[in-house]
């Protein structure tokens, strides 16, 4: 076992802390669409998804490897610098949580990691060319790619479910849907729980415990895993009614094609060892599957809103980060003050999520999704889904002198 020393233990327990944010915050990916369209209970869906986010957390180290090795000079770097980053990590974590938005956790750490080291030792302790080719451009990347395989995947299965029965295509278009859902979650756990490894072992070679260029101890695997799994079982319901009800209306089969686009594509980033944020990849893919069904439409109000929260993540934790740092570097005072103020702030937003509940009983009441917006509604006029039996009779009057008025109105 590691020797440890006092700032160390600390950041470690934070590393750990953002681990379990994460996991909260990303439950949304792999779980919004199977509880949007009722393949899976809201319970059932989470339980699911933490128990294969702790088995996707011991099926590779690639992406573990780019953030303790790539991204950062790791020679450079005390254990305050990481704790820094860290507490511009969690607190922007929070933040997007309370307001309900699936921005990026990955990238949160990423920029505060990033904030730390260059407030600490200078521009150069970054890593250029690991920031561009294995975060900046998967972060753009990724989500278009998911959004375009999802958009012809839901496009296909509907061609070629057409003259299906109804019933029996969505009983197997549900269990479809959870079986991609919970590769999505495996997924995730390959990718999101190795950057807090990654984290944890950056500080171990910061503090003197692990020689550089080690891969995360067992025990570090293990407690990143068990971390967010049970921040994904908790449930991050607010980011879960966005992704699921705020953004566009799923059918079972779009929820298909959206979670196993999402999976391939965050699979492949994790065998090639990119730090993908899954939360750009899965709302890629949500928004290109909505998109896929003929008159689906995507609320590009709540959509925008996402993107602004997207790019603003990287420069906000790093902001955040670089004055954390800054105050750590007077001393012991100055890291106890900043831990006083990461606990402070977290209670206050979890006390501030308490006036307006959101949970597993209401995380999909149809009331709470965003109204559509005058482009969604045009362009749904334009492109009307398609109607099955019960649509053809949804609203025509039983009484045939009704119907009759109906039919002129209608013609009209």
């Amino acid at each position: 076992m590691e020797s440890f020393s006092l700032i160390l233990a600390i950041v470690v327990v934070t590393a750990l802390a953002f681990d379990f944010t994460n996991g909260f915050h990303d439950t949304a990916n792999a779980m919004a669409t199977t509880i949007s369209t009722g393949a899976l209970k809201p319970k059932v869906a989470v339980a699911m998804s933490a128990v294969l986010n702790l088995v996707g957390a011991f099926l590779s180290v690639e992406v573990a490897n780019t953030i303790s090795k790539g991204l950062v000079d790791e020679t450079g770097i005390r254990p305050e610098v990481i704790f820094a980053a860290l507490v511009g990590a969690i607190l922007w974590n929070l933040l997007t949580w309370l307001v309900g938005l699936p921005s990026s956790s990955s990238h949160a750490l990423m920029g505060g990691l990033i904030g730390a080291a260059v407030a600490s030792a200078g521009v150069g302790a970054v890593n250029g060319d690991a920031l561009v080719t294995k975060v900046l451009i998967p972060a753009i990347a990724a989500p278009i790619v998911a959004g375009v395989a999802a958009l012809l995947g839901a496009r296909l299965t509907y061609r070629l479910g057409r003259r299906a029965d109804g019933k029996a295509a969505a009983k197997g278009y549900r269990a479809g849907q959870i079986a991609s859902a919970g590769l999505v979650s495996l997924a995730h756990g390959t990718n999101d729980a190795q950057k807090t490894m990654g984290i944890i072992t950056l500080a171990l070679v910061a503090g003197g415990s692990l020689a550089p260029d080690s891969d995360p101890p067992l025990w570090v695997i293990l407690s990143a895993g068990v971390a967010i799994a049970l921040g994904t079982y908790l449930g991050g319901w607010r980011i879960i009614r966005t992704m699921g009800k705020g953004l566009t209306d799923l059918q079972p089969q779009q929820g298909f094609a959206a979670q196993t686009s999402a999976a391939t594509v965050i699979l492949a980033s994790s065998h090639l060892g990119f730090s993908l944020s899954t939360t750009h990849s899965v709302s890629g893919a949500v928004m290109g599957a909505g998109l896929g069904r003929k008159g689906g439409v995507v609320r590009w109000s709540t959509a925008t809103r996402m993107f602004v929260a997207w790019g603003l993540t990287l420069p906000a934790a790093a902001l955040v980060a670089a004055i954390a740092e800054w105050v750590c570097r007077m001393g012991d005072w100055g890291t106890a003050v900043v831990a006083v103020f990461l606990v402070a702030s977290s209670a206050a937003i979890w006390k501030i999520s308490r006036r307006e509940v959101v949970d597993h009983t209401n995380v999909v009441d149809p009331h709470e999704a965003e109204p559509v917006g005058v482009v969604t509604t045009a362009m749904a006029a334009v492109s009307p889904p398609p109607a099955g039996p019960a649509d053809l009779t949804a609203d025509v009057p039983a009484d045939p002198s009704e119907a009759q008025a109906h039919s002129a109105a209608t013609t009209v």
